[in-house]
């Protein structure tokens, strides 16, 4: 690290800081938040930016090509998988019914999920075993196992 001038020890060591306060935020917000959908978001949000900063500041120290392609992998990854996870979770609690509604100011989505569950319950075929019992282009030809006798 002999090579490395001030100016960009100056730089990393900002971003270090930065990344570190992002992600000791985000801890922070994982214990302090009271339900799932709140530390959702701190799971997300400034953990990822703590990951940027933190693989910025590697990239700044040590400017060799393969390590900056590894850090715009990286973070481009980040930026990519958390949010998409993020909903997953979030998706998956809220359709399980198991959070907190007295926290959510406005529930954009409950009449959309009634509905949806309403038909879904209407439904004398599910709609998987609908998907399997529809007759294919050309399947009236053919005939079926039970018509050939087999």
């Amino acid at each position: 690290m002999t090579d490395a001038d001030p100016i960009r020890l100056v730089i990393a060591g900002v971003l270090l800081g930065i990344g570190a306060l992002m992600s000791l935020s985000a801890a922070v917000g994982l214990m302090r938040f009271p339900d799932l959908l709140s530390r959702m978001h701190a799971a997300t949000k400034p953990q990822v930016l703590g990951v940027l900063c933190v693989t910025a500041a590697i990239a700044v120290l040590v400017p060799r090509p393969a390590v900056i392609g590894t850090a715009i992998v990286v973070i481009t990854l980040q930026m990519l998988m958390a949010p998409i996870a993020a909903h997953m979770v979030g998706r998956a609690h809220y359709r399980g019914d198991d959070l907190r509604r007295d926290l959510l100011t406005v529930d954009e989505l409950a009449d959309r999920v009634r509905d949806a569950d309403a038909d879904d319950a209407g439904d004398a075929v599910p709609p998987a075993a609908r998907a399997r019992t529809t007759p294919r282009a050309g399947a009236a030809d053919s005939g079926s196992a039970d018509d050939r006798g087999a």
